[in-house]
This record gives structure tokens, sequence and C-alpha cells, in this order.
């Protein structure tokens, strides 16, 4: 069969009829949901969850020892989305110097006892004091968007870049002073030991772990979470570059937990009537079916995180049929969903906006309803909207409900699909 080269498929933009419906939050992994589970799957989710466990309790008795019944030291401010001060874009050279040092001494310091790091952190500042927090406590939002205490919140994360970034920087600043840094090789080790013990049976990863309980423990394809954690190990486990000093078990076990990743992406694409559609933003712990998050993050196909995992299948060099088969499904199902005639207003009275405009587009809306495809929105009651315009101005201005993402991932495609055609 020939590679599918698709023209884009234009779609009117509903008719926004108000359906209000309250979404079911996210289910954490818990022993009752394990306990009604086969039984020849119990054993390796119950043997998880015990290391959760075991992992937390000592992270905080941890930090509770360094405290020793004195005042805490005031946390360190919640930083730049993303985390800030681990550039990777400066010449070899400068990561052999004391700048890069610096960061990489406050990277180590941060790292939490389980192996990981929290989010949003700026990296260049001074190193983590004794009984200081490991993380920012001050987490805009976090009464309303986390499950859990927000005293004790993303405490090891793959959320925003977090751990991924520290691994990446640290690994550039080992090769360049090769045979020094034994804290930074120390503290290397320690987060891809965590990635490792953080992945489930079924290959994915919570965004947080240990696992934080409510939709944190769902896997995470949100914001190329899972992704960014699937080529790192994968990176990891060629042993090059950056890599290259990693020892050759630990590089054998990383790229085999690659390869798991990739299986339980390609496992948790979403089929309708039968069909392989595309992803959501995090799926279930144990079912992969497409769950909800935050109060305004419905269970529903994602487009703007099924793009990325589009790319992250486009850049195997070698890829199976079944990825191939599922990047085939997944572009055609985007392309053929697009929509045309709306354009997203960002300024103007009443703030941003969908209006309707002859010839603009295309544009994907966030998420789709997962029966039938229509577009549909979310707000911090948990009420499923059809029409993005009653969506709150406060959930409108801060977050990305339409946008053209897919376009430039299908454009690859395009390129792509003429080197892996379907059989």
């Amino acid at each position: 069969m020939r590679a599918l080269l698709l023209p884009l498929v234009v779609l009117a933009q509903p008719a926004f009829a108000q359906d209000l419906v309250r979404f079911t939050p996210a289910q954490p992994l818990t022993e009752a949901r394990i306990a009604a589970l086969p039984p020849a799957q119990q054993a390796p989710w119950r043997a998880y969850l015990a290391r959760s466990q075991r992992l937390m309790t000592a992270d905080k008795a941890a930090l509770a020892a360094e405290r020793a019944g004195a005042p805490a030291p005031e946390a360190v401010p919640h930083g730049r989305s993303g985390g800030g001060g681990m550039p990777l874009d400066k010449p070899a050279a400068w990561y052999g110097g004391a700048e890069a040092r610096l960061v990489a001494d406050n990277i180590v310091s941060f790292q939490t006892p389980a192996g990981g790091w929290g989010k949003n952190q700026d990296r260049d500042g001074p190193p983590r004091r004794r009984g200081q927090a490991y993380t920012a406590t001050d987490v805009p939002g976090a009464a309303r968007d986390i499950a859990g205490p927000a005293n004790w919140a993303f405490v090891g994360t793959i959320d925003n870049n977090a751990t991924i970034s520290e691994l990446r920087f640290l690994a550039r600043v080992i090769a360049a002073a090769p045979g020094q840094g034994t804290s930074y090789r120390a503290a290397f080790v320690r987060g891809v030991e965590y990635l490792l013990a953080a992945q489930y049976p079924n290959g994915g990863w919570p965004q947080v772990f240990p696992l934080m309980g409510g939709y944190h423990d769902a896997v995470t394809f949100n914001d190329d979470a899972v992704a960014q954690v699937i080529e790192l190990l994968r990176d990891i486990g060629a042993r090059t570059g950056d890599f290259a000093f990693v020892d050759a078990a630990l590089a054998d076990r990383a790229r085999a937990a690659a390869v798991r990743g990739y299986d339980a992406v390609l496992a948790a694409q979403v089929r309708v009537g039968g069909r392989l559609t595309i992803w959501g933003q995090q799926h279930d712990v144990l079912t992969l079916a497409p769950t909800a998050a935050r109060n305004f993050e419905p269970a529903a196909l994602s487009s703007e995180e099924s793009a990325g995992l589009l790319a992250l299948l486009m850049r195997v060099p070698d890829p199976s049929p079944r990825m191939v088969a599922a990047v085939h499904a997944g572009a055609t199902w985007l392309r053929e969903h697009a929509v045309s005639g709306v354009v997203w207003v960002r300024e103007g009275p009443q703030g941003p906006h969908l209006e309707q405009r002859a010839g603009a587009g295309p544009l994907w809306p966030r998420f789709y309803d997962i029966a039938t495809a229509t577009p549909i929105f979310g707000d911090r009651d948990r009420l499923v909207r059809t029409d993005v315009n009653t969506v709150s101005l406060e959930r409108r201005k801060g977050y990305k409900w339409w946008g053209t993402g897919p376009a430039a991932v299908l454009a690859r495609y395009d390129r792509w699909a003429k080197a892996h055609p379907l059989p």
C-alpha cells in the first residue's frame, strides 16, 4: 500500500449547544484496585506500590532527620516553568568550567533521597541547605490543581522537564571533565535508577514518583513527559556522546526500559470502533484508557500530546511494523479532524475566544470527545463544555485550548511516510 499523503479535511465548526457533564476524577493506584486485577497480574503491581511507599517514607524521614526539631530553612521560590539555569546549548568547553559546576552542585544538592528532582526550580542559585525542602512549596494553584498535601508535592517528578533536564545537564558536565566529578556521576546514576524504579509494570511512568495519588499516578503524556523519559533512556542506552561514560550494565537496563516505554505508548493508542485514533493527555495507570487530570482536563483525545507522541515514534531509526501502523493511523486521524473556518482571538473586550472566519485555519482543539470526536473544553468546575467561549475568562487566558501544533508534525509525517509506507 502506498504511503498515506492525505489532503487536509475541512470540518465545519460545530454548532455549540451546551451539554454540561461533570467528569470523574482520575483514579490513583491503590491496593484495592490491584486486588481487582486477575491474580496473575497482581504481584508486580503490589511490588511497585510497596516500593513507592517505602521510598516516600525514606524521603520524609531523611528530611525530618536533617531538621531534627530545628526550624526549617525557607523553601526555594517557585521558578520558571520547566526550571532554568541548565542550558544544553553552550559550547562544550563551558560545561567543564566553574559556572557549569555551580549549576551541577545545585542539582546534586536538591536531588531527593529517592533519586529524582522537583519541578520549576532554577538551578543557577545556591545549593540546598540542610533541612531545606527538596522542592518549592509555593506552587501556584496548588490547592486547586494537585492531589495530596501542598507541602509535599512533586517531590520527584518528570513534569515540566524535571529530572530529565537535571540528568542531561549532569551528563554534559561529566562528559566535559572525564575522571572528575565523582558526586556528579553518583547523582546521575541515582537519577537513572530513579527513572527505572518509577517505571510501571506496563511500561509507562507516573507524573510523580514516589506516587502522589490522584491524576499524578496516571501515565502522563502531557507536556511530553513520558516521551522525554523514553528518549533520555534510549540515549543513555546507546552509550554515545554525553552518555559514553555510562556503565554497560546500566545502559542495558536503560535501553530495555525505553523499549518497554515505546510498548506502553503503542498500547495506549485509543481505538474507537475498531480503528486506531490518537492518545489522551494522561492514561489510567492500570487500564491505559484516557483519564482526567486537573479539574479542567477531562478524559479525552488530545491533539497536542498526540502530535508529540507521533514525533517520538517518527524519530525511531528503524520502526517496527506496529510503530509504522500507529504513526499512519494517528497522523491520518489528526488530519481528518483539523478544524478550518475558525480563529482563536487572544485579545479583545471578551478576552481570548473563538471566532468564525472564512478561510482561516487549520486549528486543532486540545481535546476531543473520545466517542464522537467533538471538540470539548473544561473548567475548574469539572464540567465538560462544547463551546470554548463559555469557559471562564481565567481558564481561557490560562490554558491552550486551540492550537496549530499538529501542523508541523503532519508536515514531518508527509516526509516520513515516503520512507515508511504501510505494507
